[in-house]
Formats: C-alpha cells, structure tokens, sequence
C-alpha cells in the first residue's frame, strides 16, 4: 500500500467517517490535490478497506474557455477508466464583486445539490496544509479574529443556502462523529498531506493531472500569497506552511475550549463595558454569528466599530456591517437589524 493510502485512510477512521454502506461525493477539479484524493480513495475501496459508493463531481465555472472544457474532458476520461460514476455541473459565473467568492459558491451550490441527489453522507473535497497555510496568511491579512484564524475545519455541516450561497454550521470536535441526514464537508488530507505529496502520488500512480493557469494569476490574493508572501516567510522559516497550519490547529482548540456561553439577541451595553477588550471582541463575533450564521465577510475594523458605539457617546447610534446589516444602540442595549428589517 502506498504511503499516501495508508495516511488517507488513518485520517478517515481518525475523523470517524464511515467505512462501509453509505455514499461520499469526491469534488474533483482535475488538479493534483482531488485527482489524489480520487485515486487514494479509489484504491482503498480496491482494497475492501472502504465500502462505499464513491460518486466523483465536476464544476465547470467556465472561467478559462477551451482549458476549462479540456479539464472535464480530464476528469470524464479518468472517472470512465476508473469506473468512478461522475456528476458534471456548469454555470457562468458572475464578474461583479468577488471572483473567487461568486466561484466559490457557485461549485458548493453544486456539491450541494449532488449530494443530496445521492443522500451522501458528506462531500470530500482535497483541501491541503498548504491551502490551509494559505487560508490563516488571508484571514490574519484581513484582520479576522478566532474563527478566521482557525482556518478550514477537517470536517463542518454542509448545507446549500438560499440566495446562492454554500456555508454550514461548524462540527464540534474532531473526534468520531454521529452522522445526521444533511451532508457533511470532509477534507481528509488538510492535516497531514501537502501538494508535494499529492502530486507526487500522481506521478507514482501515473496520471498526469491537470494545471489551471488561474492559479499563476497574482490579480488573485490567494496567489500573491503563494506566490510572493510564502516564499519570503521560507526564507525566515522553511517549515512555514506546517507552522501556520498548526498554528490554525491551535486555534481551533482555543476556540473549542473557551466559548463564550449562551448568546442573547441583544447586548447590554452595560456588560460590555466590564469586559476587556478580548473578551468584548469574542462576545461580539459570537453574538454576530449568532444572527447571521457565520462571521464570513466580517473583519477587525467591523468588530471595532461596533466597540466604539458600544464605548462612546461620541460614536453616533449606527454601525454598519457587510450585506446591508447595521447594529444599533438603543435603549442601553446593542440590537441586531437586517437589511430585510431596515428599509
């Protein structure tokens, strides 16, 4: 058995996923980290160390013309040698805003709706240390607090959302897992697998994988980052990608291990001002999640402007967050209203 399988399927059982009777959809782009994680769970299955029903799925956002087609083309042709059943999805992705976010959702959107398509019990998706090296590096820059800097989770809720968009509550732990019927987000090689070594598993395994040249495009931060800001911070230190990876693993444990309790629909601003300025941060974020979902979009200088309307008289009444939401001082308390409630 290969290394590589042999380090795929210890994290499985690890993360307590299912090893037999039930169905995974494997997100497959045609690069080396999904074609590995194709290829490594294929040959688990080879071996009778899986019994399930792996169903491989395609997105193309038809961002590069003839080489996204090429890419399908890849992945049909692997898939038929394999006898993998594929599920191929498409859709033109919108320019406005956020590229990389609209694509994004997009593909989730898809995963979604195949895995529910099949009743799978979770998506596999081959996220990396280096991609979650990447991931802390982009949510430091932004000024994320705990939840960013914890970086992708091994295993989270997947549920496709209205309005387009692909998001999930988290998972608690990492231990085993009881499996409800929505679907879950599974990245069994985020803790131990690097591009080095999907690639290299490709080469042994003799599969030319595809590359996307978007990933060579420096108008993309996620690329600078790989490309400019990694390299110099080897310099420094040449194990920064387990580093920082590690360093997102610890934050994951702090935030598991010191929450901040039940959240109220609204906050006392006489309780917020007896907290020190951490604690007031982590209250705040917490109470954000709890009315939006998630803290996605939310950088420091939010989680600052609502700390001055909770601090100072001088501040005004209003502080405005992303998506048209504002959060209100009235009455000695900070309220919540959604660009739904507030015309």
């Amino acid at each position: 058995m290969h290394k590589f399988v042999r380090n795929l399927i210890t994290e499985w059982r690890r993360l307590g996923l299912p090893v037999s009777s039930g169905s995974v959809v494997v997100a497959i782009s045609g690069g080396a980290d999904s074609v590995s994680l194709l290829l490594g769970l294929h040959d688990l299955k080879g071996r009778g160390k899986l019994d399930l029903r792996i169903v491989a799925a395609h997105f193309n956002h038809r961002l590069r013309g003839t080489e996204s087609d090429a890419d399908k083309e890849f992945v049909r042709q692997l898939t038929t040698k394999l006898k993998v059943e594929l599920a191929v999805g498409a859709a033109n992705i919108s320019m406005d805003g956020n590229l990389e976010q609209n694509a994004r959702l997009a593909r989730y959107d898809f995963l979604c709706r195949t895995a529910d398509n099949i009743d799978a019990f979770g998506v596999a998706t081959g996220h990396t240390i280096n991609d979650q090296a990447e991931t802390f590096l982009m949510n430091l820059i932004r000024g994320s607090g705990t939840d960013g800097l914890s970086g992708m989770k091994p295993v989270r809720r997947l549920a496709a959302e209205r309005e387009s968009r692909a998001c999930g509550e988290e998972v608690g732990d990492h231990g085993p897992l009881l499996f409800p019927s929505s679907p879950l987000l599974i990245r069994p090689l985020l803790t131990w697998a690097k591009r080095l070594h999907t690639e290299g598993f490709c080469r042994d395994m003799g599969v030319e994988y595809r590359h996307d040249t978007m990933n060579e495009d420096t108008a993309f931060k996620r690329v600078r980052i790989r490309k400019i800001l990694l390299p110099l911070l080897e310099d420094l230190n040449p194990n920064i990608v387990e580093t920082l990876a590690n360093t997102a693993s610890l934050m994951q444990n702090a935030a598991a291990t010191n929450g901040t309790g039940p959240v109220n629909d609204e906050l006392s601003l006489a309780v917020l001002k007896t907290l020190s300025q951490a604690d007031l941060y982590d209250t705040v974020r917490a109470w954000l999640r709890h009315h939006r979902g998630d803290t996605r979009s939310l950088a420091l200088k939010h989680i600052q402007a609502i700390e001055r309307l909770a601090l100072s008289a001088k501040s005004g009444r209003l502080a405005e967050l992303p998506g048209g939401a504002n959060v209100v001082r009235s009455g000695g308390k900070l309220v919540y209203r959604d660009k739904k409630v507030d015309k």
